[in-house]
């Protein structure tokens, strides 16, 4: 699905991505796992054309996307869902999720998102301040599955929320990839990885250090926790 090959990208004076190189492939969930500053949000950024890369290529299901602006690239299927979650406070669940034009090519129904969200369709009339923060990353979720994006870019979704909260983000992810969409995820919850993503890429100065699987992690997981500071 997504193929980053020796990315490298600079804040100012200060290179934060170092010749990164990953892939992910169709109906995967995939992991960056690292320190604050490791590049993680950068890469994320850098796939939807929000943050110029000065080498290295992008490309999504063998099309090359490194010269495309955001805008085509979210035709091309890929939603990014920001760690702000970017709701619009005023209007209501339905308005946010109606008001964004459906631009890729596999956009989910109102009544699907629904079915997957049954929060949000208890709370459709609900202005976004008065939202939990759960249900404003379950909103942040559905609206780029509404919009028709078929790789979505997740930036530590579950930060800040309640653990039952966790897992109910944890299932929606499992029911998204089971109806075909791949998930790059930026998570720190090295517990709650396992249990949703295939495989994981571990960052440390702005390269990628490791590729681990479920099982190494856990076997890992003291030591991983003690490199991520947590």
């Amino acid at each position: 699905m997504l193929t980053v090959d020796k990315l490298s990208a600079w804040y100012g004076e200060a290179q934060v991505l170092r010749e990164v190189s990953l892939d992910v492939a169709e109906g995967e969930i995939v992991t960056l796992v690292g320190r604050n500053g490791a590049g993680k949000t950068t890469l994320l950024r850098c796939v939807m054309g929000l943050h110029g890369r000065t080498s290295g290529t992008m490309s999504l299901l063998g099309d090359d996307l490194t010269a495309l602006p955001p805008h085509r690239r979210a035709r091309r299927g890929i939603g990014y869902v920001p760690d702000d979650r970017g709701i619009y406070a005023t209007l209501s669940v339905e308005e946010n999720l109606l008001l964004p034009p459906v631009s890729g090519p596999a956009p989910w129904s109102l009544e699907e998102i629904y079915q997957t969200f049954p929060r949000l369709r208890e709370r459709r009339r609900f202005p976004g301040t008065r939202l939990s923060g759960g249900e404003q990353q379950m909103l942040a979720l559905a609206r780029v599955l509404r919009m028709g994006s078929r790789l979505l870019l997740c930036d530590e979704p579950t930060e800040g929320l309640s653990p039952l909260i966790v897992q109910q983000i944890g299932e929606i992810l499992r029911q998204v990839k089971g109806r075909g969409v791949t998930v790059l995820l930026v998570e720190q919850n090295v517990h709650f990885a396992t249990t949703v993503a295939d495989r994981h890429y571990l960052l440390a100065e702005g390269r990628v250090v490791e590729s681990l699987d479920n099982e190494q992690v856990r076997a890992r997981e003291h030591e991983l926790l003690e490199h991520l500071g947590i």
